[in-house]
């Protein structure tokens, strides 16, 4: 291998920098969404778009554009997968689309969706569409310019995809969503014909915030999740937000009554977590310090969530533990019992509590709208009455409120169109690394029911976290199953998990 070039480290050096300021920004939105109060979203909007301007012209910088041409030939002689390839590799990518941007555009990108953001909350507790509909509005129109911009070959959609899932299309993405709907919309019509009804009633008992808290964390603790690097708080929209090296913040949203909304949101976002934590520090700033992409990532929680965390052996270790914590409304209720009511198959109107079998339509219902509405041809004054029409034949349910409807999400009030598919991408390739995990590490289920999770911990550690952006998805997903991503294990995952509870044949 030839010298590396100072230019090289140079680079680096420059973007490690930019890092550094995108990590100031980063606390800043999580404060937003955990502390700030109602009358500081105007002033926290400007500082938002004033870190955005700072950071978008560090990394649209003339030198960077120079330093990419001196490398070309140097790094042409590498082979593909070598750290300081893939490192240039995906700097180029994102250099070639943000020096598209002008700087004016992306400021105004950020103190608009910081000010949204703050409407939304409110259209949300007033269960009020119109509150938010002009800054939707807004949102959609600047990402209309963002898809002109950049460039797309196809669907102006492929641009902002792109920026989640390199590499992905409208097309592709589509295609991949039809083949999951052709067997998961007949194992949903096989579940509701099977006249079994799963008793839920257990979860909707008295669970004190304090103790739900308490409960959550120790689980989060269990399965990786660093607290001396992390911390848990609450917010509207449970989220996950990797600042950086030892500084990575989850957050949940707590109801007395309840138990899955905090419970499954803490492990969701514990997922991400484990995989902010276990980034290769050193590469912090590179390419090879980030998440391959947002469906990968979203692949970690949706893994920790429902692949172990509503399996059996997880709660033959942990109802002793729940039972103990909550004696007056888990007593008398069998460990059989709560696992089918954490499993039950029931259309419902929001999304991050649905069940495993109905969640992916969720996606589809939300990917096929904001294509709509970024094109045009579904206006943002519309968008109440598409949604709940096209809910009313996916769900057979109508909402009956904004707040259960179209205003349940942040992604949109944050510009994140383009974001949703992930997390079905996510559920698929959870399930086919879960897949791929039991044939080489032998019996998960009994560590699971002994309460150790190290050994899955890690072995994703090495397969996933540690190579960043090495690879691009579909390349990990090869070289971790030794195929490309299929729904066929999905299917078959659930499947194997509702027969026995529905009595399915």
């Amino acid at each position: 291998m030839t010298m590396r070039p100072a230019s090289y480290d140079g680079l680096i050096a420059q973007l490690r920098e930019a890092s550094l300021l995108g990590s100031c920004a980063g606390v800043l939105g999580w404060d937003e969404r955990t502390n700030l109060p109602p009358k500081g979203s105007e002033l926290r909007g400007n500082q938002m778009a004033l870190l955005a301007r700072l950071t978008h012209e560090m990394v649209t910088s003339p030198k960077i554009g120079e330093a990419l041409a001196d490398l070309e030939s140097w790094v042409a002689q590498l082979p593909p997968d070598a750290e300081e390839a893939a490192n240039l590799r995906e700097i180029r990518r994102s250099y070639e689309r943000a020096v598209k941007l002008p700087n004016a555009f992306v400021e105004e990108m950020a103190r608009v969706t910081t000010r949204s953001q703050g409407m939304w909350q409110q259209a949300r507790q007033e269960k009020n569409f119109q509150t938010f509909q002009p800054w939707l509005e807004q949102i959609l129109k600047l990402k209309r310019e963002e898809a002109a911009i950049v460039g797309y070959s196809d669907h102006p959609y492929d641009a902002l995809l792109d920026e989640y899932e390199p590499g992905a299309s409208t097309a592709q993405i589509t295609q991949v969503f039809r083949e999951l709907s052709a067997e998961l919309v007949p194992l949903i019509a096989a579940i509701q014909q099977s006249g079994i009804t799963l008793s839920t009633d257990v979860l909707e008992g008295d669970y004190p915030t304090d103790l739900q808290q308490q409960f959550g964390m120790a689980a989060a603790k269990q399965i990786g999740f660093d607290f001396d690097a992390g911390r848990l708080d609450v917010t509207t929209h449970p989220f996950c937000s990797g600042i950086g090296p030892g500084d990575c913040r989850i957050t949940t949203r707590y109801n007395p009554r309840f138990f899955n909304e905090a419970f499954f949101g803490i492990l969701h976002e514990a997922g991400h977590g484990i995989y902010e934590q276990n980034l290769d520090a050193t590469h912090f700033g590179t390419p090879l310090g980030q998440a391959t992409s947002l469906g990968i990532h979203e692949s970690q929680s949706r893994l920790w969530e429902n692949q172990v965390g509503r399996s059996r052996p997880f709660w033959d270790h942990f109802f002793p533990k729940l039972r103990q914590m909550f004696p007056s409304t888990v007593a008398g209720v069998s460990p059989d019992a709560f696992y089918a009511a954490i499993n039950r198959v029931q259309p419902s109107f929001i999304r991050v509590e649905a069940d495993e079998a109905t969640y992916n339509l969720h996606i589809i219902l939300r990917f096929e709208l904001e294509q709509a509405m970024l094109t045009g041809d579904l206006q943002a004054s519309d968008l109440p009455g598409a949604w709940n029409e096209r809910f009313r034949t996916m769900f057979g349910l109508t909402p009956p409120d904004d707040k259960l409807g179209c205003l349940q999400d942040i992604h949109w009030s944050m510009g994140g169109i383009g974001y949703f598919p992930t997390y079905t991408l996510g559920n698929l390739y959870a399930a086919q690394f879960m897949e791929a995990a039991r044939e080489q590490l032998g019996d998960l289920d009994g560590d699971f029911r002994a309460g150790e999770f190290g050994r899955l911990k890690q072995w994703l550690t090495d397969s996933i976290h540690r190579h960043g952006q090495r690879y691009r998805a579909e390349t990990l997903c090869q070289r971790i199953s030794g195929r490309p991503l299929s729904h066929r294990p999905l299917i078959a995952y659930l499947q194997a998990k509702f027969t026995p509870l529905y009595g399915l044949r």
